[in-house]
């Protein structure tokens, strides 16, 4: 339980389908430890957490808040750090998602003696009749569909997870909230990363945290001064830190040009960020790595599927190529615009739509006639 409406209404639905509900809601992070205000994000905050307790109240259900601060430091918080200072732009609720609201959260309520974690996410779950594999869907507002950053779920995470929001729209949930006389009912739904300051940014927050994990700054040239170049490596501008830039990005790059230009790469090796026309940013292909599919099976090669290259992009047909080492490649069969390292691409089944079949991190590649650090 988040302290949202999504949280406190999946309680709600299966307190109405008679099982029996403990609340539990995830401590991830110690706010303002030194006063100053710096360090406040979104992320299960205090006011956050009352939110819960609130909603557990008026639920008739207990509640428990379970301290998740190392884990979330070690499975979230540093790996996003690493990514972003190695130029790329990660997706921190993947790792959430996988590694703590379905693991460790799993663990602490097996501990309670609980079957199975529910959450406020928009996705359905199916058992295939004739395999008995579980099948992970879309959830049937495609508005507020969150089965992007669920793919990374095993067969065994998903027959331990309960989606009650998975066939809802919004507007019933809300709906659904206030009838049953949930505070939450019209509260702002979370946005961006969040455990990071609006104020601050994702730059800001990254140089912060990366001193609080003994990160050197110095030693690392995509966090140093750099230059703004095109490909022929001419010098358009310079910048303060080459890892606060993301591939596709037009605004803030701080150089004077008579036509648009976008960064189509960050230079983590000489620090610079590469600069160009719209038109570079377009690729057929695209590799992957880290992948993992739901049923632990991948599609075979050259296998038609649609994928998605960001989570509110629409998925485009492709055909997927696996490789040894969890790498693969899509091979799209029209330009994608701006497929970003550290970003995920999620296939979905080519032939049912809703269905996730897995995905993997788009993983950089050294593009011909990129700028040197010379």
């Amino acid at each position: 339980m988040s302290g949202g409406v999504d949280s406190s209404v999946a309680a709600l639905l299966l307190l109405r389908q008679g099982v029996e509900v403990v609340g539990l809601s995830m401590h991830l992070r110690d706010h303002d430890p030194d006063g100053s205000g710096s360090a406040l994000g979104r992320c299960c905050t205090a006011d956050d957490l009352s939110d819960a307790r609130r909603a557990a109240d008026a639920l008739g259900i207990p509640h428990y808040v379970v301290n998740l601060v190392e884990r979330f430091a070690s499975s979230v918080v540093r790996p996003f750090v690493e990514s972003y200072l190695a130029g790329e732009t990660p997706i921190p609720c993947l790792a959430c998602n996988t590694d703590l609201k379905f693991s460790a959260l799993l663990e602490r309520a097996a501990a309670l003696g609980c079957e199975a974690v529910a959450t406020g996410h928009y996705a359905r779950v199916e058992r295939d009749e004739a395999t008995g594999e579980l099948l992970l869907l879309r959830g049937s507002d495609a508005a507020k569909d969150q089965s992007y950053f669920l793919h990374g779920l095993s067969q065994s995470q998903l027959a331990r997870a309960l989606f009650p929001l998975g066939e809802l729209p919004k507007t019933a949930v809300r709906e659904m909230a206030r009838g049953a006389g949930l505070s939450s009912w019209d509260k702002p739904d979370s946005q961006e990363v969040c455990f990071v300051h609006g104020g601050e940014g994702p730059g800001g927050f990254v140089r912060r945290e990366a001193a609080a994990l003994g990160i050197s700054l110095p030693a690392i040239p995509a966090a140093l001064p750099g230059r703004v170049v095109d490909r022929e490596g001419r010098v358009l501008g310079r910048h303060d830190g080459a890892f606060q830039f993301t591939v596709g990005q037009r605004r803030g790059l701080g150089v004077a040009s008579g036509k648009p230009l976008y960064v189509i790469e960050v230079a983590t090796d000489s620090g610079d960020v590469v600069v160009g026309p719209e038109e570079e940013l377009l690729s057929c292909e695209v590799p992957l790595r880290e992948l993992r599919f739901v049923s632990g099976r991948p599609p075979v090669e050259g296998e038609r599927v649609l994928a998605r290259i960001r989570s509110r992009h629409q998925e485009q047909p492709a055909r997927f190529f696996p490789a040894s080492g969890g790498l693969g490649c899509l091979l799209f069969d029209e330009p994608v615009r701006a497929p970003a390292p550290g970003q995920s691409a999620v296939l979905f089944d080519a032939g049912r739509p809703e269905r996730v079949l897995g995905g993997g991190v788009i993983r950089r590649t050294t593009r011909p006639g990129r700028a040197s650090g010379a």
